[in-house]
């Protein structure tokens, strides 16, 4: 690795896979190209480390934060696994069951769905589908993976409640975020979430000072490197802080004009070459023919 080389953190919704579930064929080629120049390319994402599409993790990763930074693993080495202390979990279960909140609830190995999610967000999981078809036709791939029927999670009650490092909420009520931080108060960090749902809200509860660039922070002291090498690029509300500690922060076309002027940079959309115009911008690769000539098939899909 020379003093040259820079670490890449990429979100994951929104910035690598769309939220059709398809990903750009210039995507993977970027992330293997860019590996293969000798800079490492880490996940950076809100979902928890079991949940992460395998067709992403086919891409190949130098290492992944997860859980919105509560989970961060340089190769196969951890460096970082927090969780919310169990008196923080019940306290926000409890909130979202007086006020008929559906949510999840994230370890580091998997997601926990309490009763009704997944009839609630139905609509949802078939705008995905439909996205899913106009995608791979947009960007000429094969639909030979379609994507799953939806999320299959366990009973909230299976969950180890002394593990738990995240929550998400899915809410027929359009502030229900904001409400949500009022009413628990500034020991919880709660956001916006990604889920586009046909209407109310939904967002992520995680303790307040664990996020993204939290994970950033904990890999960059174990690797020895700095900011000023680190490129983070992403699309959602739990990118802010993300944004805020790695010297070249990008936000995807997409993004929220907010997020966009938050990172100060943007690049083009998910599908429209996002990961690949921004790399070939920064000099990690060089944007030749060459570049894409790898199985690019592998992981177009998911």
């Amino acid at each position: 690795m020379t003093s040259e080389s820079r670490i890449i953190f990429l979100d994951v919704d929104g910035t690598i896979l769309a939220h059709g579930d398809a990903i750009a064929p210039s995507t993977v080629a970027a992330i293997r190209a860019a590996r293969a120049n000798g800079h490492l390319v880490y996940l950076c994402t809100g979902r928890a480390a079991g949940d992460i599409n395998a067709r992403v993790l086919d891409i190949g990763f130098d290492g992944a934060i997860s859980n919105g930074g509560a989970l961060a693993v340089a190769g196969d080495e951890t460096v970082l696994a927090e969780t919310m202390p169990r008196a923080a979990v019940e306290q926000v279960m409890r909130y979202f069951d007086e006020h008929g909140i559906r949510y999840f609830v994230q370890s580091h190995h998997g997601v926990y769905a309490s009763a009704g999610v997944r009839a609630y967000i139905a609509e949802f999981i078939e705008e995905r589908r439909r996205r899913h078809a106009e995608d791979v036709a947009t960007i000429g791939t094969a639909e030979d993976d379609a994507p799953s029927d939806g999320p299959h999670f366990a009973p909230v009650e299976d969950a180890d409640l002394d593990r738990i490092a995240k929550a998400v909420f899915v809410s027929p009520h359009p502030d229900t975020v904001e409400r949500a931080q009022r009413d628990l108060g500034e020991r919880f960090h709660v956001i916006p979430g990604s889920m586009p749902l046909p209407e109310g809200s939904n967002g992520e509860i995680g303790m307040r000072g664990t996020n993204k660039g939290t994970g950033i922070v904990a890999i960059l002291e174990h690797l020895g490197r700095t900011a000023d090498e680190a490129v983070g690029i992403g699309d959602s509300w739990n990118d802010v802080e993300m944004f805020e500690v790695v010297g070249t922060p990008i936000a995807m076309g997409e993004a929220d004009p907010v997020l966009q002027e938050l990172a100060g940079e943007v690049t083009t959309g998910v599908l429209d070459d996002g990961i690949w115009n921004a790399f070939v911008r920064h000099g990690l690769i060089d944007g030749t023919v060459d570049d894409t000539a790898d199985d690019t098939a592998e992981g177009t899909a998911a």
